[in-house]
Formats: C-alpha cells, sequence, structure tokens
C-alpha cells in the first residue's frame, strides 16, 4: 500500500490521516460520527465539531493513523518519549507503542513514532502492517 497522507482542517487543527496505517478499530467514527463518517465523501469533516472535541476523538486512535497539529505552531513528529509497549488486541493486531525503527526484508528502514500496528492474522496486504483485513476474514486470537 502506498505511503499516503491525507490532511483535513478546520483552520485551527489539522487532522493528519495515514490510511495506510489504519487499522479500521472504528474508534473514530463511533466516537465523534459528525467529524469521522466512512459512509460520506470526504470522510473527516473537521468543521462539524470544536477542535477540542476532535483532539479528544484523535487521542483514542489506537494505530496513529489519525494523528493531528494545531494550525498556529509548526507541524511536529507525533514522537512518543516513553518506553516501549507492546499490546496484543483481541482478534486483532499488535500494537507496539513507542519509537521505532522497522527493517523490511531488504533493509530499508522506516522510522514509526507512537504507535504501529502490526498484522498478528497473516492476511494483510501491507505487512508487516495490519490493514485491518483481519475484520474481514473473522480473525480471533
Amino acid at each position: 500500500m502506498k505511503d499516503i497522507t491525507k490532511k483535513y482542517s478546520n483552520g485551527e487543527v489539522t487532522i493528519v490521516w495515514k490510511p495506510g496505517v489504519c487499522i479500521h478499530s472504528k474508534i473514530c467514527w463511533q466516537g465523534l460520527a459528525e467529524v469521522f463518517n466512512p459512509a460520506e465523501r470526504p470522510w473527516i469533516k473537521p468543521k462539524a465539531a470544536t477542535t477540542d472535541q476532535i483532539i479528544a476523538q484523535i487521542k483514542q486512535c489506537p494505530s496513529g493513523a489519525l494523528s493531528y497539529y494545531l494550525n498556529d505552531q509548526a507541524e511536529e513528529s507525533q514522537e512518543c518519549h516513553a518506553e516501549s509497549i507492546v499490546e496484543a488486541i483481541s482478534n486483532g493486531p499488535l500494537l507496539v507503542y513507542g519509537n521505532l525503527i522497522v527493517k523490511d526484508k531488504d533493509g530499508n528502514e522506516t522510522r514509526k513514532n507512537k504507535v504501529t500496528a502490526f498484522c498478528r492474522c497473516g492476511a494483510s496486504a501491507n505487512k508487516p502492517y495490519c490493514d485491518g483485513t483481519h475484520t474481514k476474514i473473522g480473525f480471533t486470537s
């Protein structure tokens, strides 16, 4: 999957969405459907809620596919300053919290910050990362 990044702004905050990182947990749209609605295009409507509501919802994103920055500040990387934590999500991916360098089979390195979701079901089209396929194939573990 291509490394796509999309940005949506309400003038105060810019929502950054990286679809290749998304694990389709549904937390974003189940918590703030007026902003995040996958049944509509565009699926992100940042003017439908306050900046504080948007930030609070984005902070719940388990994969880091959604992030934000305030427009009056320079865009910052979402680097995490904490110990690494590994969490197996029931019937879903392996989440690794912290700053990582992921090396692919060819030796290419990619820096990941905040949360990285790794595939546990083996069916992702974006290995080693989760792409949400576990929900389509009924993966349980």
